[in-house]
């Protein structure tokens, strides 16, 4: 059977996560992702899908050691980086340093105790290029905070707040991993040769370095800039529908309902409402926009997608837009390690045929 692009085929059985793109619902390891949005730290939820099940409160607290005490990157790999041409762009410059981590230690066959390093170092990597372009200190990680909250440290300098921490660790949970994507099936397929972790996730981040997987969302954070403030929500929304123009942000290939990630976010960032202007902006572009749609477009159930709040988050935090995509790495790494982990208990090589169409 010939699937352009092996749309619908089934590649791999997994245990990780499960889509249901009708329903609206994304399960990690069993447990529906509004659940655990709610209830987890980054490392609690990185935990369940590297070992299977939710940690104990002792398990928790190993891996933020674990996790913090890999942060540091060493002085080669900042060289590397140094070096690399200031024209680069980031997801280039997390596929060039992480190529220099390759050793004996990550040889077949993968191990947590590799993805958690990959995990660990990928936040210090970026904010470590970031200092140089932008030509400031190199703020050193933090042990003291947790993997959100060190990674928006390492880039500003100063202790976030708890209202943009808890946004952006929500953000980053809820795009831990999503099925056979492009990038996870990149890894999967490279971790089938029995080649090493480090081989596996940098063809990841070149898979996701695509704009038609991992792009930016400026086209939200366009619509946002240009509403400004909610009074004008819905005079630029129904101006910009009345042209005939996409509502950036609206919409999911695979979900035909609400995104449930969208929707974890949403309540997360309810619970801080009032505390930025920003999230704030984003929640009533979000009401005003449905509310429209279904006016204009009655029928076509045309929802906020992840993005729509991942742009929200990334402009409260004043997050260029060229560090959206390696930050979204910076959360799919926990997946795609997961998926090299599974891939490895019962390795088969992939070797899909293709259908030759040329001259005889």
């Amino acid at each position: 059977m010939f699937k352009e692009g092996l749309k619908g085929i089934v590649a791999a059985r997994t245990k990780i996560s499960h889509i249901d793109g009708e329903q609206g619902v994304l399960i990690y390891r069993g447990h529906e992702i509004r659940d655990l949005a709610k209830s987890l730290t980054f490392e609690e939820a990185a935990y369940l899908l590297w070992y299977g099940y939710l940690p104990s409160g002792e398990e928790a607290r190993e891996l933020k050691i674990q996790m913090s005490s890999n942060r540091y990157i060493s002085q080669a790999m900042k060289d590397i980086i140094r070096h690399l041409p200031v024209d680069m762009d980031m997801m280039s410059v997390l596929r060039t340093a992480l190529s220099a981590e390759g050793s004996k230690e990550y040889s077949w066959k993968p191990t947590i105790k590799q993805a958690i390093r990959l995990t660990a170092i990928i936040p210090t990597i970026i904010a470590f290029r970031n200092s140089l372009l932008e030509q400031k200190p190199f703020n050193e990680p933090n042990e003291e905070l947790d993997h959100a909250a060190n990674y928006l440290y390492m880039l500003t300098g100063s202790i976030p707040s708890n209202a943009v921490v808890n946004a952006l660790e929500t953000y980053m949970i809820l795009t831990l991993e999503h099925g056979m994507n492009a990038s996870a099936f990149s890894a999967r397929v490279t971790a089938s040769t029995e080649s090493d972790m480090v081989s596996s996730i940098t063809s990841a981040i070149g898979t996701m370095k695509g704009p038609l997987h991992g792009g930016a969302p400026s086209g939200v954070i366009d619509l946002l800039n240009l509403i400004g403030t909610v009074d004008r929500a819905e005079m630029v929304i129904r101006e910009k529908l009345n042209k005939g123009e996409k509502l950036m942000g609206f919409g999911h290939r695979v979900y035909k309902t609400h995104d449930p990630r969208a929707l974890a976010l949403r309540e997360k960032l309810l619970e801080s409402s009032g505390a930025d202007d920003s999230l704030d902006l984003a929640i009533h572009v979000e009401s005003t926009a449905i509310k429209i749609l279904e006016e204009i477009k009655p029928g076509r159930s045309l929802y906020t997608n992840v993005e729509f709040y991942a742009a929200a988050i990334m402009k409260s935090i004043n997050l260029k837009a060229d560090l959206f995509t390696p930050t979204f790495t910076a959360s799919r790494v926990v997946g795609w390690t997961t998926h090299v982990l599974e891939q490895a208990e019962n390795n088969v090589i992939y070797r899909p045929k293709s259908e030759y169409i040329g001259e005889l």
